[in-house]
């Protein structure tokens, strides 16, 4: 019993610190919003970020999308289930369980000006825009600029400086 009882609370400290994580994920998220440049067609209605799949990180978004905005605008936080269902928006979050489907999201957003932000090790090489990686114990991202200049955008030189530069 005791067993069972320190299994669960072990798990739910995991639970607490990845949603804190999500949390800390949030505040980059924000940032990013002020040091990426969208074309004209972009900054039109709410800012909108699509988010793939079941991840703890939505309900993260949506929160701050309730405190926050970006320029005069209203930021829109909406799940979608798979690739086929992307749209126009200004930034697509894939979650590490959804990281196999990278190169569809990929070849769907190819020729959109849509900032692509994922969290698995190696995929700032495979095509993201931004990739979360943990590095000394501490959140971090890496910046995939050729991948940047493909979709159209254009990046701070601030946030450059603050990338791992891939």
């Amino acid at each position: 019993m005791k067993k069972t009882v320190l299994l669960v609370l072990i798990a739910l400290n995991c639970a607490a610190s990845q949603a804190q994580n999500y949390n800390l994920h949030t505040v980059f998220i924000y940032s990013f919003t002020r040091y990426v440049i969208w074309p004209e067609a972009y900054n039109a209605g709410e800012f909108e970020i699509l988010v793939m799949g079941e991840t703890p990180m939505f309900e993260a978004l949506q929160k701050m999308a309730q405190m926050k905005k970006v320029g005069d605008r209203s930021i829109k936080v909406t799940k979608i289930s798979n690739p086929t269902e992307i749209r126009k928006c200004n930034m697509l979050f894939v979650p590490a369980g959804r990281s196999s489907d990278l190169t569809d999201v990929v070849s769907r957003v190819d020729g959109q000006s849509i900032l692509i932000i994922t969290e698995e090790p190696g995929l700032g090489a495979k095509g993201s825009n931004i990739n979360f990686i943990m590095k000394e114990g501490k959140l971090a991202f890496e910046l995939n600029q050729s991948a940047v200049s493909r979709q159209n955008l254009k990046i701070a030189n601030e946030l450059s400086r603050l990338a791992i530069l891939i």
